[in-house]
Parts: C-alpha cells; sequence; structure tokens
C-alpha cells in the first residue's frame, strides 16, 4: 500500500475537514448535544454551588468534566460511553470528597482554604496580604466597590475561601489611609484631612504627630506617611 501524498498548503479540503468525511459534521453536532447534557447533569448533581462562586474541589471537578468530554466530541474514533463514565466517577468523587469534608474541619481547611483577616481596624495585615497573594490596589478597588474612601471606615475585611470578600464597616470610624488612587488628585483634595494624624502608606496604621513621622512604621516598618483622611459616616 503506498504512503498517504505528504500535506500540502493548498489541500484546503483537509485543513477544514481533516480525514474525516463531511457526514461527521452531522455526527458532531449529534456528539455536541449529549455530551452538553452530560455536562449539565454532571453540575446538577455537584450541587447549586456549581452556578455560583465556585471552590477548589469544585473547579477541580468541572475541569475534570470538560476533559472527559473533550476528546469524545470531536474524534471519531472515540465512543459516548466513557466520558459518561468520567462525569460519573467524578461526580461521585466530588461528593464523596464534600461530605467528607463536611464531617471534619480540618479536611475542609486542607481543601478549600482558610478564612482570613485582611484588614483589621482600619490597618492592613500586610504579612496575610502576602501570604494570600493579594495587593494592596486590589483590595482598595474591592473597598471603593463597596463605597468606601479610607481604611478607617472599615472595622474588618475577610477574604473567603473561596477568594470573595466580606466587609464588616466601622460602626465608629475614625481616621484612615485614602484608598483613592493617587492620581485622582481632584478627589483626593475634596476629602477632609484629620489634624494631627498620619497615616502609613503601606498598611493604613494611623499615628498621632504634628508632622509626618521621622521614624518606621510600628506596624510594618514602613517610612512614608501620608496625612489620613478624617472619619467620614
Amino acid at each position: 500500500m503506498p504512503p498517504p501524498p505528504p500535506p500540502h498548503i493548498t489541500d484546503y479540503l483537509r485543513i477544514l475537514m481533516g480525514d474525516t468525511p463531511w457526514s461527521f459534521l452531522l455526527e458532531c453536532a449529534i456528539r455536541l448535544v449529549f455530551m452538553y447534557l452530560v455536562l449539565l447533569a454532571g453540575l446538577r448533581l455537584m450541587g447549586k454551588r456549581m452556578a455560583g462562586q465556585i471552590s477548589r474541589t469544585e473547579l477541580a471537578g468541572l475541569v475534570s468534566l470538560a476533559v472527559g468530554i473533550g476528546i469524545p466530541l470531536l474524534s471519531p474514533d472515540r465512543g459516548l460511553l466513557a466520558p459518561v463514565v468520567i462525569a460519573a466517577v467524578v461526580v461521585l468523587g466530588h461528593r464523596l470528597v464534600t461530605q467528607w469534608a463536611a464531617r471534619r474541619s480540618t479536611v475542609e481547611h486542607l481543601l478549600q482554604g482558610n478564612v482570613t483577616t485582611v484588614v483589621a481596624d482600619g490597618v492592613l495585615q500586610v504579612p496575610v496580604m502576602a501570604q494570600v497573594v493579594l495587593s494592596q490596589e486590589r483590595l482598595f478597588a474591592q473597598l471603593r466597590g463597596e463605597s468606601l474612601e479610607h481604611l478607617g471606615q472599615v472595622h474588618r475585611l475577610y477574604m473567603e475561601a473561596n477568594g470573595t470578600f466580606s466587609l464588616v464597616e466601622a460602626p465608629d470610624p475614625k481616621p484612615g489611609l485614602s484608598i483613592i488612587p493617587g492620581w485622582d488628585h481632584g478627589f483626593r483634595e475634596l476629602q477632609p484631612v484629620a489634624p494631627g494624624a498620619f497615616a502609613c502608606l503601606r498598611c493604613g496604621r494611623v499615628v498621632d504627630a504634628p508632622a509626618p513621622p521621622a521614624t518606621a512604621c510600628p506596624a510594618c516598618g514602613h517610612r512614608r506617611w501620608n496625612p489620613a483622611v478624617a472619619a467620614l459616616k
């Protein structure tokens, strides 16, 4: 049997269809519908949280489902039974792991992670932010989305295990570091300055002083200070 001719750049039919006949397009459509239903069923069985902010285990299950159905979708030499078995194993494994984590908090913390405090009483928890790879600007953007203007309005900001944030506003705001971008000079000038109070530019720690302190911040060791924004309700 002579070897097949080498591929050529002008072989447009091969580029479009590969080595499969045109009739395989109809089969692809049927496979797509079937795999779509399998994926919907798998997500439905894995719980309602798959439609919202997903956790690590849920993301792993979703990726496993996608990988399991991807190859049989376009490969004519692969049957449809294998992806169904893969989906069943993924769903069953996810439910077992979820039930195990619900009974044991240590397993849940190992698989899902812990809730961390990234702002406490208007001060950024810099070591925690470094541990969870959270930048100051990303955190400030989150707070600006909550219609806040400075850190003194924050009692607690928690970073949940799935990466979302939970804010507890301070019932009695105090002076704090502005979270408005530095290039927005017009907005910055409208913020009232707290007399005799300066905020660390790195962590937001506020100290009382008649002038910007020449010493390092007692919380993070940073040496740059800005006038603190007066307490805002």
